[in-house]
C-alpha cells in the first residue's frame, strides 16, 4: 500500500505539508500537475496510512513565559516505565517524550519558565527515577523535511 502511495507525487504532496501544512488544495495541485480533489484523496489516503500524522503550528515558548528549554534523560527500573508513561502525558511542560535505548530510559523536551520550574519538574521526575537535565543552548537544525531520499542520507 505504501509503495503506491509514495510515488513521485505522494513524494512532492509530503515535502510540500512537511514545508507548509497550510497550503491550500488548489496551491497543491497546481505543485503537482493533479486537480484539487485528486490531491485531497491522495492527502486522505496517505493519512489514512499513517504517513501523514497530523499538521502543526511551530511555537516559539519564549514569548509565552517558557524562557528555557531544557532536555532531561530519565534512567528507571523496567516496572517503573508504565507509572512514568501516564504520569507524563499530564506534564504540561514537557513537549516531547522518546523512550530510547542505552543507559538512559526516556529523554524528555521540555519548555519551562524558570530555574524553580525546572527543579519542580525535575522533583516530579524523580519519582521514577535518576534525572540528568541539559539546557538547551540553540538548535542548529531546527527541523529538516524527510524526502524521498531520506534512506539515502549519510553521516560525514
Amino acid at each position: 500500500m505504501e509503495n503506491k502511495l509514495l510515488d513521485s507525487t505522494g513524494w512532492k504532496i509530503l515535502v510540500a505539508l512537511q514545508e507548509n501544512g497550510r497550503l491550500a488544495y488548489a496551491d497543491l495541485a497546481k505543485m503537482v500537475n493533479l486537480t484539487p480533489p485528486a490531491v485531497a484523496e491522495r492527502v486522505r489516503k496517505l493519512e489514512e496510512a499513517g504517513l501523514i500524522t497530523g499538521y502543526h503550528a511551530a511555537v516559539n515558548s519564549e514569548p509565552l513565559g517558557g524562557a528555557m528549554t531544557v532536555l532531561i534523560q530519565v534512567h528507571m527500573a523496567t516496572e517503573r516505565e508504565k507509572l512514568f508513561r501516564h504520569a507524563v502525558v499530564d506534564m504540561p511542560e514537557v513537549l516531547e517524550c522518546y523512550n530510547v535505548t542505552g543507559d538512559v530510559s526516556f529523554i524528555l523536551r521540555a519548555a519551562v519558565s524558570s530555574t524553580s520550574h525546572l527543579n519542580d519538574l525535575l522533583t516530579r521526575l524523580m519519582r521514577f527515577g535518576q534525572t540528568s537535565t541539559q539546557l538547551v543552548l540553540g538548535m542548529p537544525v531546527p527541523r529538516r523535511t524527510i524526502r524521498d531520499n531520506w534512506q539515502e542520507w549519510k553521516s560525514e
